[in-house]
């Protein structure tokens, strides 16, 4: 399997974004990396989810739920929280394929006939 790690590459922004950026752990190969770009039209932050799903889903097949002794491990509570990631990500996609630069916006308040008045006037300045 091959590794390669360069942040300014899609790959590398894959890797950057599912946490797969160290090789001596490798999760993925670059050809996993490279059809998860494929599968996902070559969206780096889809891709990235869809490389945290497939981690998620090992997690709870792999791990399930395990206590023994004063150890514990939750694969599902861990696959739930890579799951959440990979919505986020999915989210931050569709926001930047709509062109939305940041999730903050202006809202006016209008308290009394004066401030309507003075919206109504400054918008209609900003026009020209």
């Amino acid at each position: 399997m091959t590794f390669t790690y360069n942040p300014t590459t899609s790959l590398g922004l894959v890797r950057l974004l599912c946490t797969d950026s160290i090789a001596a752990y490798e999760i993925f190969s670059d050809a996993d990396i490279t059809a998860f770009l494929t599968l996902e039209s070559d969206d780096v932050r889809c891709a990235a989810a869809m490389a945290l799903e497939t981690i998620a889903s090992s997690e709870v097949l792999v791990q399930k739920r395990i206590r023994l002794l004063d150890i514990s491990t939750d694969g599902p509570a861990e696959s739930a929280a890579l799951l959440e990631r990979a919505k986020m990500l999915r989210a931050q996609s569709v926001l930047a394929a709509a062109g939305v630069t940041s999730g903050i916006d202006i809202a006016e308040m209008n308290l009394d006939d004066f401030s309507i008045r003075e919206r109504i006037i400054n918008e209609a300045l900003e026009d020209l």
